[in-house]
């Protein structure tokens, strides 16, 4: 197993999966946020529509552990616990996504990822 790079790394996206809605849980946050707010990071597939060299980079501006980790910071930083719920949840779907075996884009068509490069 430790021989194969993308089950480790569809094993991390379960990970970081887990630990959010763990958090999540922790933090006493509506489910019913989480349900509305999971699939919004799939918004910047429409990105697509124009072609797949913007596709890709909005994609992968939305799918890139950067943004829910610079939120969650932010929220801790700044005592802005009403931003918390958001960074987890956008966590939460990029764990899911990677778990699943979806990865962050290459510019040339959609299936073209990380994932399927490793």
């Amino acid at each position: 197993m430790l021989t194969r790079p993308r089950w480790l790394l569809q094993t991390e996206g379960a990970s970081y999966f887990a630990l959010s809605l763990v958090l999540y849980r922790a933090g006493h946050f509506p489910w019913w946020l989480l349900a509305v707010l999971f699939l919004s990071p799939d918004v910047f597939m429409l990105g697509y529509l124009v072609n797949a060299k913007i596709g890709s980079t909005l994609y992968n501006l939305a799918h890139t552990l950067v943004g829910p980790i610079a939120l969650l910071l932010v929220s801790v930083g700044f005592r802005a616990p009403h931003l918390a719920p958001c960074g987890l949840i956008w966590l939460s779907h990029l764990g899911f996504d990677r778990m699943l075996g979806y990865g962050l884009k290459y510019p040339t068509h959609f299936g073209d990822t990380h994932l399927q490069r490793v």
